[in-house]
């Protein structure tokens, strides 16, 4: 099978998944953010044929699709890793040595800020703030916080997700 064949019979499997989501919904715009939620929920972002159905059944233009996942940083454009490290840079965090963490995960990981492994291991994003700030600097993992972090307790949390095999 050649491999545009793959990634068709792949955008086929999701539109239809997709249309499954979207027949519990009836086609008011209003449902918009819910339906994303939705399909962020089952795939980990909004995969491209996604927003074109979405679209389609609301009847609104895909950039007012696309508007609306760009505007809130809970959705996603691309895959997420299967763990998702998110370094907070809010002024806690910040001020008690947040970038230095942002910048040995960017390091340790090969990828900059939003983006996954090639492996598909890890992504890497930063947040502003968690509700963690007596703990700071703080960074999450798959939404599990681990507060008065440092570079070497960084390491650490890497060491043992990399050496996981499952």
């Amino acid at each position: 099978m050649e491999k545009n064949e793959k990634l068709n019979c792949a955008d086929e499997k999701i539109k239809t998944e997709v249309c499954q989501i979207l027949e519990q919904f009836d086609k008011d715009k209003q449902h918009l953010i819910t339906i994303l939620n939705e399909v962020q929920e089952k795939y980990g972002y909004i995969p491209k044929v996604a927003q074109l159905e979405i679209a389609d059944y609301l009847g609104i233009p895909l950039a007012e699709v696309y508007g609306v996942i760009t505007f809130y940083s809970r959705f996603s454009l691309e895959p997420k890793g299967k763990y998702n490290v998110s370094i907070c840079l809010g002024t806690a965090c910040f001020v008690k040595g947040s970038k230095e963490l942002l910048e040995r995960a960017k390091q340790r990981l090969g990828i900059e800020e939003g983006k996954t492994t090639e492996d598909g291991m890890f992504s890497l994003d930063t947040t502003r703030c968690v509700g963690a700030c007596g703990l700071a600097p703080v960074f999450t993992i798959n939404n599990e916080v681990y507060g008065k972090a440092t570079v070497k307790k960084l390491d650490e949390v890497l060491d043992g997700l990399m050496n996981n095999k499952e």
